[in-house]
């Protein structure tokens, strides 16, 4: 079997970086759809995402865990997942 080579076809995705900071948690757990809304406070919430150093996402391939610094992305098909910064700025750039 001869190996083939293959390229991502482009296609626009949104995303948004997990800082350490309630401000960016807050934008994060909006995008992610979370019932939060920026008038309640979910002080608790906040810590618990400190404690744990990022946030759980449900993924396609079950829960995995963004860190302050991951990037999280919306999929083509309207899933999440996360993605280390490294391996984002090497795949994607801004459009």
């Amino acid at each position: 079997m001869k190996v083939k080579y293959y390229r991502k076809k482009p296609v626009i995705i949104q995303a948004i970086q997990l800082k350490k900071n309630d401000e960016s948690i807050k934008d994060c757990l909006e995008f992610l759809g979370s019932t939060y809304k920026k008038d309640l406070d979910i002080s608790d919430e906040l810590e618990s995402i400190y404690m744990g150093n990022g946030i759980n996402i449900n993924t396609l391939e079950g829960v995995h865990h963004a860190s302050f610094g991951d990037y999280i992305i919306k999929g083509v098909k309207g899933e999440f997942y996360p993605c280390k910064p490294d391996i984002f700025k090497n795949t994607y750039e801004a459009v």
